[in-house]
């Protein structure tokens, strides 16, 4: 995998085709209207609605660009060749929390996918990391950024 190339579940990347789609034909047809409308407001140099309009086209642009970019270096992670068995993108695995003593749940994603608050944690995260290519019953330990370690033992792994 080249250094901009990132993992994505099929649900992850639709999201980015999805998300690209609606700029194209939405937002951007969208801002057409509002800089034709502004234009018609006469006096470009002291017309704030044609320049926040042209602001909002900058923007779109860029996301454009960003999201083609994201598209264009894409690994969609293909579940048919995966072990279930084994954590990869894709997986749900429940651990046990030794320092908490509280069982987690989460689901591996691509770096782009992640929500935290909905137990989606990035491959790339010093946990995602920690747990890829683990199996049920295996003792993790995981070096978090701010230098504590916390023991994960691997509950079960299963594809979403």
């Amino acid at each position: 995998m080249s250094d901009k190339q990132r993992n994505y579940t099929a649900a992850g990347f639709k999201a980015l085709q999805d998300e690209l789609d609606h700029i194209r034909h939405v937002d951007m047809e969208r801002n057409k209207k509002d800089i034709a409308q502004a234009r018609s407001f006469g006096d470009l140099s002291e017309n704030s609605e044609y320049d926040e309009a042209k602001n909002e086209q900058a923007k779109l642009a860029a996301r454009a660009f960003e999201l083609e970019e994201l598209i264009k270096n894409a690994h969609v992670v293909d579940d048919s060749e995966i072990d279930s068995s084994v954590v990869s993108v894709g997986s749900i695995v429940e651990v046990h929390n030794q320092e908490r003593d509280k069982d987690i749940t989460y689901h591996i994603v691509g770096s782009y996918e992640t929500d935290p608050v909905h137990g989606k944690i990035s491959d790339q995260s010093p946990i995602g990391q920690a747990l890829i290519g683990a199996r049920t019953g295996d003792q993790i330990p995981v070096e978090l950024p701010n230098g504590n370690t916390v023991h994960l033992h691997i509950l079960s792994v299963s594809r979403a």
